[in-house]
Parts: structure tokens; sequence; C-alpha cells
């Protein structure tokens, strides 16, 4: 809370009259109710807001911070420890808290301390005026009353804006466990529960981005405000490089073309689109893509994961993968390992275009004549197999990843 600033020890210069102070206390209830009809009429955000049990309470409120001030005039040689000052300084700190809370701008909260330090003044002097005092002693007076009053709103300044910062903590928070629940699969019932807690709108999907850490905050100023983030137990990227994930919403069907578009070049990894509760299936898709050992380019697009499914079917088991290229590739067993190399990357790019030969050519950087030859050889060596449909699938499936032999490839 604010502290006591050296203002509220000059009262000690004005000591008014107990007729005088106990005239002033008896018009506070009138100066209190003029006060808030004031602010209910000139600042909008307390206009109806102000009725009833509330209008009193706020009533009470501002004939306790004036009769504090009161009191003080009374007793101007008081130490400020022995006076009602540092409760009054409290309560207008949680008022400041409470406006906070109720989603008024601290604008609104100073607009209505303006508006009462002018009305409470305004009856004030009327008061004092109509009981003789000098000219000098009101003057005075006025001086110290704003002071005071000045004090007072520092205070809600001070109790409004902790308690904003807490609230953004705590949202913060909030959003973190969601992320974080998002990810590990929590059953829907908990996941719907804490996006309430955390005011986070659900959406239709998520999708789940990797990028480093430092291009997280270029990307969260290009992307929605309620996209969520989370730096925990995640895959790692450059050497020494933290990495952190994104979950978008609603970045399904064409939209996934804009995401891609704003996360070039920032090395990122794109999950698939899933349903929002299902977010953690598109975090497990990212992770498996990233194990196969395939990293986003440096510049350019983002590694999307959808442009390797096959990969991903081809490596779920690669035991089985091993199998069916040493059972289809058997023909070329014998073959001294250079020749067999040459011959598998000649029949998968046969495979892949469909037997074109130029195409092929092209693909292995060899004259079409290369090709040729290297066909007859495959032919005598797999015979019937390069035309029976139920081979060629086989063979097709055990060469679809580039590199040759081997299912780790």
């Amino acid at each position: 809370m604010a502290e006591n600033s050296g203002n509220t020890e000059r009262v000690a210069r004005l000591e008014l009259e107990r007729r005088v102070a106990r005239e002033l206390v008896d018009r506070l209830p009138s100066v209190a109710a003029q006060t808030v009809s004031a602010i209910t009429a000139e600042v909008p955000s307390y206009s109806g807001t102000l009725t009833g049990q509330m209008r009193d309470k706020i009533e009470n409120a501002v004939q306790i911070a004036l009769g504090t001030f009161l009191q003080l005039l009374e007793r101007p040689h008081a130490s400020v420890a022995s006076t009602p000052l540092v409760p009054a300084l409290e309560a207008a700190y949680a008022l400041g808290s409470g406006e906070a809370r109720s989603g008024r701008s601290v604008d609104a909260l100073l607009a209505a301390y303006r508006i009462g330090a002018r009305v409470s003044w305004r009856e004030m002097a009327a008061a004092t005026v109509s009981l003789g005092l000098p000219a000098a002693t009101v003057a005075e007076f006025a001086e110290l009353m704003f002071a005071y009053i000045d004090e007072l709103s520092a205070a809600s300044v001070a109790g409004h804006a902790d308690e904003l910062a807490s609230a953004g903590r705590a949202q913060r928070r909030n959003l973190e466990r969601l992320a974080q629940q998002l990810l590990a699969g929590e059953p829907e019932e908990v996941l719907l529960r804490s996006a309430e807690r955390a005011n986070w709108p659900v959406p239709e999907t998520l999708t789940v981005v990797l990028l480093p850490q430092a291009k997280l905050r270029g990307a969260l100023a290009l992307l929605g405000e309620h996209t969520l983030e989370s730096s925990e137990d995640l895959p790692a990227g450059e050497p020494g490089e933290e990495t952190v994930v994104l979950l978008v919403p609603n970045m399904h069907g064409d939209r996934r073309r804009q995401l891609a578009r704003v996360l070039h070049g920032r090395r990122a990894v794109l999950g698939p689109a899933r349903p929002w509760a299902q977010a953690s299936s598109s975090y497990r898709r990212m992770v498996r893509v990233l194990g196969l050992g395939i990293a986003p380019p440096a510049d350019g697009d983002p590694l999307d994961t959808e442009r390797h499914l096959a990969e991903l079917l081809l490596s779920a088991d690669a035991e089985a993968l091993a199998d069916l290229r040493a059972r289809v590739l058997q023909p070329l067993a014998e073959l001294p390992a250079a020749t067999a190399e040459r011959l598998t990357e000649t029949l998968r790019s046969w495979l892949l275009h469909q037997g074109r030969r130029d195409d092929i050519a092209a693909d292995l950087f060899v004259h079409p004549q290369t090709v040729r030859y290297r066909m007859g050889q495959l032919r005598q060596l797999f015979g019937d197999r390069l035309t029976d449909p139920r081979s060629l699938l086989d063979l097709t499936v055990a060469l679809a990843l580039p590199g040759g032999l081997s299912a780790d490839s």
C-alpha cells in the first residue's frame, strides 16, 4: 500500500474550534449524499450502480473519510500514528482494489475522487464561511483538505494497480495450467473447468506449434489473443536453444496457410489441427515427426507435420519395415553392395515416376540410356514381380523412404 506522505503531518498547522468541528461533522451526511449523487450523475461507470445498500455503503465511506480529516484537525498536535489516518488510507486502498475487481478503470476512480473533492469542498466551504472563519483559515482548510483527498486517491490508485497486477498473475497461472492440461490430454470435463477458471473462450480447434523461445514475442504479436503457451518438458531445439509450445485456436482448413505465413522464417513446427480437447494429439504428432530427425528449415516455411504422414506411417514399426525391405529386395541380395544400391535407387525412382525414363534420369542425374540399362537388369532379377500389383505395392512401401536399405534411413 502507498506510504503516508508529508502532507498528512501538515494538519498540525490548523486547529479548528470544537464548535466549528462539531458543526462540520453534523453536515457530513448531507455532504456525503450530495457527493455520491454528483458521482453517479457525472461518471458513466457509476451510473446506475450506486443504489440501495451499495449507495449507503459509499455514503458511509465518504462520511468516514471526511470525519477522519476533521478529527485530524481537532487534534493537530497528535502524532500521525495516534490518529485514524492509517485506517482511512487502508480503506482507500481497499476501495481501489474493489473497483478493479468490479471492472472499473482507474480513470473512473480518479474522476470520482475529483468530483467528490469538488462537491465536498463546496459544502464544507459554505459551512466554514457561514461559521465566520477568517479567509486565511478557510484557504488553509481548503489546501489541507485537498492534500488529504490526494493521499486517499493515491492509496486507491495503488490498490487498483496492485489488484490488477495480482489478477494478471492469477490469470497467467490459470492459462499456463490449462495449456499443460491440454498437452497432457486431461479429460474434457477437467479442461472445461480450467477454461472457465482462466476465462478462456473454448475454440473449435487447436493447432500445436513448436518454435524457439527467441521467436516467441514476434509470433505472439501476430497471433490471436487467446493463443496459449507452455514451456515445460518440451522437445529440444538447436543445441542450447529453449523452445516453447503455442496452442493456436481455430487455424484449421484454409486458415492453416495463414498460420504458416505468420510463422514464416521462425523455424516453427506445426502439428495438425485437432478438436480443442484433443490438442494432445496434435502435440504427439509434432513430437513424432521431430523424432524422425526432420528439422524445420532455418529460413522459409515452417515444418508442417501434415506433409510427413507417409514417413510417420512407415516409421511406426521400424522392424516390420526392415523385414519388408529385406524380403522384396531379396533378388538383389547376392549383388555387390554398390551395385545393389544403384539398382535400388533406380527401382525407387522408377516406382515414384511411374516408369517415365526422362524423369528418372533427371532424378538420378544419369543419362536415359543408363536408366534403360539398369531397368533391363532389374527386370531380369525381379521378373513378373514388376508387373504384379501386390508386389508393386510392397516395393513401393518398402522403398517409400529415401536412402537405401535400412529402416532407419
